[in-house]
């Protein structure tokens, strides 16, 4: 049985869910990376980022180079790059929505309290019984 295609992209972006492997797919945009400078520019146990890693190397978005006794990890392909690059843009826009609202907010705060506006029904007692909602 096939899943569908909407499962499918929930669990890619399941898989994509955690800070380092995110950090890991930011450092591999421009190029092959070796394992160590992962490992210093991540700043983790090498036990959590082998594990990040296999995860990563498991669903395909990245693969790993041996050179001698280096090993390197790259993006298997340009498209996660370009994901990331739609993220960035995505909550950039959704930062700037957000801060002028918060602009907008903070901008009421020190405007004066609004006085009601006089409607012509000042002292008029309304009638007993049921009232209307």
């Amino acid at each position: 049985m096939q899943v569908p295609l909407y499962q499918a992209k929930a669990e890619f972006f399941r898989m994509l869910g955690h800070p380092v492997r995110i950090r890991v797919l930011e450092l591999l945009q421009n190029g092959p990376v070796p394992v160590r400078d992962l490992l210093d520019d991540i700043e983790i146990e090498p036990s959590s980022l082998s594990q990040q890693l296999a995860v990563l190397r498991r669903s395909g978005i990245v693969v790993s180079i041996r050179e001698g006794s280096t090993v390197s990890y790259a993006l298997a392909g340009g498209d996660v790059a370009e994901l990331l690059r739609a993220a960035r843009r995505i909550l950039t826009e959704l930062l700037v929505g957000q801060s002028e609202l918060l602009a907008e907010l903070r901008q009421a705060d020190h405007r004066p309290a609004l006085t009601p506006v006089p409607t012509g029904r000042e002292g008029v007692v309304p009638a007993p019984g049921p009232q209307p909602r």
